[in-house]
């Protein structure tokens, strides 16, 4: 079902296409089966299509909080009371709002509030140094920030040095609703005190504002325009500001659901995956309100409660990093859970190992599931997801078939040369969900969005994938982590999937290690399964292992076991982490 031409979104005068560019091979198509290849997105504001779907089902919820059920209807309502607040506090079209939150009512009701009067969400993590806050603010130019009561103290240290001009708190009991926004309070023993002079904007105050509002407030956006500034995971080099627009969620949000093939009004998803994230807003938040999905808010996740969560809501669609799906093996409650209601498993941010993807599909049929955990593939210059695994089929290793008017080339890497099917090469991207560009930074912009002799912009990735002539797509690993030993090239997921597969093994994670002769030599972190034994008849086993399946310039010349690994903000493992320690290992000896 095809909602845009539907109820929800009729493409009308505001719609628009994209036709096939010439000579661009489209094997994808047939692989696509019975999904369209080719969509009409709307090109206008964001929040135009969330209003859409509230005038066709307004009752339908569109978030849970804590138990706090809010319509659709009532939704767009706290939207265009927090937009009237806004322009009270002088905020206007173009201007850039920061929002440095956890998943609450308030982030997505600013978001949209925020896209409803024209202007840009600004969306960093909270958990962000003071300096890297600083930074957020300062570059974009934002004149407010929306940030929890628990973050203020970090606030407080560097408020003389942020060139904006509004500070909002927000409490978590502003998102709750009967018993529990009484109760919340009292279990808070050490609550942040905020000043009294005025040097904060309390988020009841400023929804008084809007109140009070008379004014006109209301931008009807062009889908050019852009909406949010999102920042790459920093995994690979310095963090930068992305560009993303109107028209780049609304493209993501149709295709998405249109590629999903399991989205159905009224479902739930379980919103796990960050609001400051693509993955988190693009998929978990935008795209299922878009497609009348109720998301259920979680603002702070621990592995060890992910069964319960899974338990409580029973959702329909779930989505997440690889890590998240390894630790929901890990977990002890999980033996009774019931998972026949799943419509939707996604995994996406990182690259899901061909051994993790069948553990995973195990525990979830051995859980009543009759769905696969899909995985998909993009980067945030796309917002998120640009391929996706289609839903009863899967190749072994694939990310899947490219999303409609979504095109993939793979080129000679730093050339825009297509290689043959099958060959490796750099994995370059257009489609309608391609940034605009990295914020006041137009040499990395050139770089990455590069014209092409077909007359297309094209997003070079950096990274290193393979398709085949049915149009599958293979990701193999990042060009910045390849590691280059004796002269030759080794890509460490195909080091950590054959580890992976081991029987005690939960998950690893591969390096280059600096090495006089050889340039670089390989070292794995390896992470057991719980009650497994890390000891050295076990490192020699899955040493043999290797031997066994890699050419011998590619085994581990070191294996370290470790109860856990490092994790970005996002959930990724960060690898650079373990590259550092072990760069300053050597620099002590």
């Amino acid at each position: 079902m095809n909602l845009f031409d539907d109820v929800f979104h009729p493409a009308g005068e505001h719609s628009i296409s994209f036709p096939v560019p010439e000579g661009i091979k489209t094997p994808w198509f047939k692989a696509a089966g019975d999904i369209p290849v080719t969509l009409r997105y709307y090109n206008g504001s964001i929040v135009d299509t969330i209003e859409a779907t509230a005038n066709a089902i307004p009752n339908t919820y569109a978030y849970n909080f804590y138990g706090n059920k809010v319509s659709y209807r009532d939704f767009i309502a706290q939207i265009h009371l927090a937009a009237r607040a806004l322009r009270a506090q002088g905020v206007k079209v173009g201007d850039r709002v920061t929002i440095c939150m956890p998943n609450t009512p308030q982030a997505i009701i600013l978001f949209y509030a925020i896209n409803r009067i024209g202007a840009v969400a600004n969306m960093i993590h909270p958990l962000s140094g003071e300096e890297e806050i600083v930074g957020y603010i300062n570059n974009s130019k934002s004149v407010m920030c929306l940030t929890l009561r628990q973050f203020y103290p970090k606030f407080e240290k560097i408020c003389s040095r942020l060139k904006m001009k509004t500070l909002l708190i927000c409490d978590i009991t502003d998102g709750l609703a009967g018993i529990k926004k009484i109760v919340y309070p009292l279990t808070q023993k050490n609550a942040v005190k905020l000043p009294k002079n005025g040097e904060v904007l309390l988020w009841k105050d400023f929804i008084r504002s809007g109140e009070n509002y008379t004014g006109s407030y209301i931008h009807h956006g062009d889908g050019s325009e852009v909406a949010a500034i999102l920042y790459s995971g920093g995994t690979t080099g310095t963090t930068k500001g992305i560009l993303l627009s109107n028209l780049n969620f609304n493209a993501l949000a149709l295709q998405t659901g249109t590629a999903g093939n399991c989205i159905n009004p009224g479902n739930t998803c379980l919103a796990i995956m960050p609001i400051f994230h693509g993955f988190g807003l693009g998929v978990c938040i935008n795209t299922m309100l878009y497609w009348g999905i109720t998301t259920i808010l979680i603002p702070q996740f621990d592995a060890k409660s992910y069964c319960k969560l899974l338990a409580q809501y029973k959702p329909n669609y779930i989505a997440g990093v690889p890590t998240l799906f390894e630790a929901l093996l890990r977990m002890d409650d999980a033996q009774n859970l019931d998972m026949s209601q799943l419509m939707g498993i996604f995994s996406g941010g990182d690259s899901l190992s061909v051994e993790l993807k069948n553990k995973v599909d195990a525990f979830l049929k051995a859980h009543r599931s009759t769905e696969q955990v899909r995985e998909g593939y993009g980067t945030t210059e796309s917002v998120t997801a640009c391929c996706l695994t289609p839903r009863f089929t899967h190749k072994v290793g694939s990310i899947g078939i490219p999303f409609p008017d979504t095109y993939f080339k793979i080129c000679t890497p730093s050339t825009h040369d297509e290689v043959p099917y099958g060959t490796l090469g750099e994995i370059c991207i257009t489609g309608p969900s391609i940034m605009q560009g990295y914020m006041d930074n137009p040499k990395e912009t050139a770089q990455t969005l590069q014209l092409h002799a077909d007359g297309q912009i094209w997003l070079h990735t950096g990274d290193l994938g393979t398709m085949d002539e049915e149009g599958f797509v293979y990701f193999k690993q990042r060009l910045k982590r390849m590691i280059i030993t004796s002269g030759y090239n080794v890509y460490p997921s195909q080091v950590e999937n054959i580890i992976d597969a081991h029987e005690s093994v939960l998950m690893s994670t591969v390096i280059g290690v600096k090495d006089d002769y050889k340039m670089q030599r390989v070292k794995a972190f390896i992470v057991l399964k719980p009650g497994i034994a890390a000891t050295e008849e076990l490192k020699k086993a899955i040493l043999a292992r290797c031997a066994a399946h890699l050419p011998k310039y590619a085994l581990p010349k070191e294996i370290e076991f470790r109860s856990e690994l490092p994790k970005t903000l996002v959930g990724k493992v960060a690898f650079t982490v373990l590259e550092k320690e072990e760069e300053e290992k050597q620099q002590t000896k």
